[in-house]
């Protein structure tokens, strides 16, 4: 059956006018449930994991300042929300939804959270609505506890997973692979193992046809034990904040890919969903519940 880590905390309030599309969190479950592709029982409600497994990845000052909400004024600015114990709250259960979920795909091929993504957040900072990095907590969590050795993070939001690139820079027991818009945030870019930086309004022939000389080829010679795959919806036309060409039939086709290549190769996959900032909420929502879709078609 596949696991989908949801949580009410997912959907936080902001101001008025914010351009972070946080109803998504909310409308996408519904969604699921509404035409039938979840019932209740796909769902799970993550918790507050131990702090430890945050550790494992971001360096203690940075956590505890957030715990506390003594961040500096600065550093906070830049994570683009308001801080509050709430959204730290909010965040430290995402990372137990992916935490989660990894144990899940290893028993069950997949896994899903409804939220997570959050690849620009670094050992020491946060950025660009990102707190703590729930992928890569989660891979330091399989491989300390003997569930994973080789782990490939196939990142394919619109954006560079430049958090995540900085936080395994120095470690070749993870793999990064960042496919992104070239002239998009962030514009000082990480370097991670391997890049490819897309033109603005590359469309879906040229993108599907890079993604498939690229990550069969990835795969073959990585031989990852665990793949993480940031789907974020993006990468999509209408995307308010991405430069990217897809079709909605684009993206999914990307989905379709990269989930069979995880499918074909028996290599447990767990999905966050990242980015999506069209204008139209029911676009985002479409484009994400595509993937959940392909979950169930591809893997049961």
């Amino acid at each position: 059956m596949l696991k989908i880590a949801y949580h009410k905390i997912y959907k936080h309030p902001l101001p008025k006018g914010h351009r972070f599309p946080m109803e998504k969190y909310e409308l996408l479950p519904q969604q699921l449930l509404y035409e039938g592709t979840c019932n209740g029982n796909n769902f799970f409600e993550p918790a507050k994991p131990n702090d430890k497994h945050i550790l494992a990845v971001h360096e203690p000052e940075y956590y505890y300042d957030l715990v506390n909400i003594t961040l500096d004024q600065r550093a906070a600015r830049k994570i683009g929300f308001p801080l509050s114990e709430v959204l730290v709250e909010r965040e430290v259960i995402i990372a137990d939804g992916t935490i989660k979920s990894s144990e899940y795909a290893l028993n069950n091929g997949i896994a899903m959270n409804i939220a997570g993504g959050t690849h620009h957040a670094y050992t020491n900072r946060g950025e660009a609505f990102c707190l703590l990095n729930d992928q890569a907590i989660g891979a330091r969590y399989l491989q300390n506890r003997g569930l994973a050795k080789h782990i490939l993070i196939v990142d394919l939001d619109v954006h560079q997973g430049n958090g995540t690139a900085e936080i395994f820079q120095n470690d070749d027991s993870v793999f990064t692979f960042s496919m992104h818009g070239k002239s998009n945030y962030p514009f000082k870019k990480e370097q991670s193992d391997l890049d490819i930086a897309l033109e603005d309004n590359t469309n879906d022939d040229i993108y599907i046809s890079i993604l498939k000389n690229t990550l069969p080829k990835l795969i073959d010679e990585q031989q990852p034990d665990f793949i993480y795959y940031l789907c974020g919806v993006d990468v999509i036309a209408s995307d308010k904040l991405g430069k990217l060409g897809l079709t909605l039939e684009g993206c999914k086709e990307r989905d379709r890919f990269v989930l069979k290549q995880c499918k074909t190769n028996s290599i447990p996959v767990m999905c966050s969903m990242g980015g999506g900032y069209s204008p139209n909420i029911k676009a985002i929502v479409n484009a994400h519940a595509n993937t959940f879709r392909l979950a169930q078609e591809i893997f049961f």
